[in-house]
């Protein structure tokens, strides 16, 4: 097993095609690409979100509390053995500060742990901890597969401050069936075509270059949480079904 923790801001931009092609190239001036993402290329990540079968974790979280908590398991690849690795995440938001605490286990390790509340064994005790907090987390929420979350992402880190960190993420594909990893990566995109969303994540102040750009290029921050308008569209589409099955009964 691994750990990593962050602790950070995010912003959020909602790109299209034009921005995007002209931010790019402004970018690499001052930005090297991620490790994983050299010559162009993206890497893709895949989620399955947990909640309550009430959806109580997104509702809460949408209505924009000075706390809130989510908890998911992802991968970077689509596993296809119990042995395979993948992340097991806390994510909390206080006050506008992300904190994410995250442990690497086997998929097998992490559905039993999830379904079955067997406690993955470690020695290390930062994992200890991580695995507890997860475990309390699980003890207080009767959490569930709720939504399945995959897109690709092309990554940017500062040449002079490798903390400030740029993503852009696109074709972010979400379903409500057959929730596991292993099923791969289908459903409905809920971008529309050629759009991206950039998050900007920094320990502090945004660098005054790159504010000099998103003025220039008349780029503006917006609130998006891939979660959270999943569940909102999910919802729409539901009245909608309930409403028509409503005129039908009257009819």
């Amino acid at each position: 097993m691994a750990i990593k923790s962050f602790k950070r801001y995010e912003k959020k931009f909602l790109l299209g095609k034009e921005h995007y092609n002209n931010l790019i190239p402004r970018l690499l001036e001052y930005m090297n690409p991620d490790a994983h993402c050299k010559s162009g290329k993206n890497y893709s990540i895949y989620n399955i979100y947990y909640d309550t079968d009430n959806n109580d974790v997104i509702r809460h979280s949408i209505a924009k509390p000075y706390y809130k908590e989510k908890l998911r398991l992802r991968s970077y690849n689509i596993p296809s053995n119990p042995t395979d690795k993948v992340f097991l995440e806390l994510k909390k938001k206080i006050n506008g500060i992300v904190n994410k605490r995250r442990v690497v286990l086997t998929l097998e390790e992490a559905y039993k742990f999830l379904e079955f509340g067997k406690k993955p064994i470690s020695d290390d005790y930062v994992n200890s901890q991580v695995i507890n907090e997860i475990e309390y987390y699980l003890s207080k929420k009767p959490v569930v597969p709720k939504v399945y979350i995959g897109y690709t992402r092309k990554a940017f880190f500062g040449k002079e401050d490798k903390d400030f960190r740029l993503t852009f993420d696109s074709k972010i594909i979400t379903r409500r069936g057959n929730l596991s990893l292993e099923a791969g990566c289908f459903g409905e995109n809920i971008l529309e075509e050629d759009q991206y969303l950039m998050e900007v994540k920094i320990l502090g102040a945004m660098p005054l270059w790159f504010t000099n750009i998103l003025s220039e290029l008349e780029i503006y921050n917006t609130h998006f949480s891939k979660y959270g308008n999943e569940y909102m569209r999910y919802s729409s589409d539901k009245q909608k079904y309930n409403d028509m099955r409503e005129i039908k009964r009257i009819c």
